[in-house]
């Protein structure tokens, strides 16, 4: 049998440096847990612009299409700004997220005990936070049609239209209703069905998918704006919420910050199953680019690494290496381990990106 297939597309900024450390952590499973991955690299955003031209080269579109994850680490930066806006690094993401169709984006917030006076939340309401959101990334406000801004009556109008199709709203239900099942049982959808027809309908359709196929998980819904009240007064009320593109993109951001850094925030987005069983897959950390930090060993590989961790998780059904990997973060955290994001105000001299994967390597074969 073929090992597991990744493509990694390190892309600009601070990309390349956490990427660095998480092919040591893919090495360490070869290594150290027989769980030996085939690994092939590529380039994206301003890195494919520097290259070829475009941000995403179509032969590196394929190869996505092929393998059984995608592992990207960040893309942009200023040298870029001035591009015209279709070859800006960015596209080269959403052209990926597009062509594989990754409908569902998974945004997890968990805050690690070491952590959790870093949050601007009392520590009591966030300690031991986890949660998950579900997003619909394919359709929705960003993607409806008609859009422009046009000109009636000698007056500039934007328009965005929100729009859902059954099918959309069934796929990303499912997603979370299965994701649920593998955590704590409890999806919260939330819309706004109390003023929007599209929100009636997601309603609507999610309680159908519920009662035909998911009636063992526990499921409430809550208007949006209420649920992002919620997430800052009681976030640990939660487990998955299931929610649309602009409402997703609004409160995981929300949900993000209770953990304190974005320096310690994974994400996938998921598709549809491949022939070998496999969602369609791309992992990528939260953060951006970060070039005024780049390439001077101040980033903080975590997120990256834990992106990994989802990866053995949902794309290679590896829950348990997931865990230990999870384990092994939370220990270095626990023994003070720092970059310079994870300074708090005592002080102290931070580790570089580098001894931050030494140290978690350490924690990994101190599990074995």
């Amino acid at each position: 049998m073929s090992n597991p297939s990744l493509l990694i597309l390190a892309g600009d900024g601070i990309g390349p440096e956490v990427m660095e450390q998480v092919k040591r952590i893919i090495g360490w499973y070869g290594d150290k847990r027989d769980l030996t991955f085939d690994v092939f690299e590529d380039l994206v955003g301003g890195a494919a612009y520097d290259a070829h031209g475009v941000p995403l080269h179509d032969d590196t579109m394929a190869k996505a299409q092929k393998v059984d994850a995608v592992l990207l680490g960040a893309v942009g930066g200023p040298a870029y700004d001035d591009l015209d806006f279709s070859v800006k690094p960015e596209r080269g993401l959403l052209r990926l997220r597009k062509e594989m169709d990754l409908f569902a984006n998974l945004r997890p917030a968990q805050c690690f005990d070491a952590l959790a006076d870093f949050s601007s939340l009392k520590k009591d309401i966030v300690a031991g936070l986890d949660i998950m959101i579900v997003r619909e990334l394919t359709s929705g406000v960003y993607f409806g049609e008609p859009r422009g801004i046009h000109v009636e009556d000698n007056m500039r109008v934007g328009i965005n239209t929100q729009r859902y199709t059954e099918a959309e709203i069934e796929r990303a239900a499912r997603s979370a209703f299965e994701l649920a099942r593998r955590r704590n049982n409890k999806v919260c959808s939330m819309e706004k069905a109390n003023v929007m027809e599209s929100g009636i309908l997601w309603r609507d359709v999610v309680n159908e998918v519920h009662q035909a196929d998911y009636a063992d998980v526990e499921l409430s819904h809550m208007y949006a704006d209420n649920g992002a009240m919620q997430l800052v007064r009681a976030p640990k009320q939660f487990d998955v919420i299931l929610t649309d593109n602009l409402f997703g993109d609004i409160l995981s951001d929300c949900a993000a910050m209770l953990t304190g850094s974005l320096g310690m925030l994974p994400s996938a987005s998921l598709g549809l199953p491949m022939a070998n069983g496999r969602p369609k897959a791309m992992y990528e950390p939260v953060h951006g680019s970060a070039p005024d930090i780049a390439g001077q060993g101040k980033a903080n590989p975590i997120a990256c690494i834990l992106s990994f961790a989802m990866a053995l998780r949902y794309s290679f059904d590896e829950g348990a290496e997931a865990d230990r990997l999870e384990a092994a973060i939370e220990k270095v955290l626990a023994d003070g381990a720092r970059t310079g994001d994870l300074m708090g105000p005592e002080g102290g001299t931070p580790i570089s990106t580098t001894e931050m994967g030494d140290v978690i390597l350490e924690a990994l074969d101190a599990s074995l």
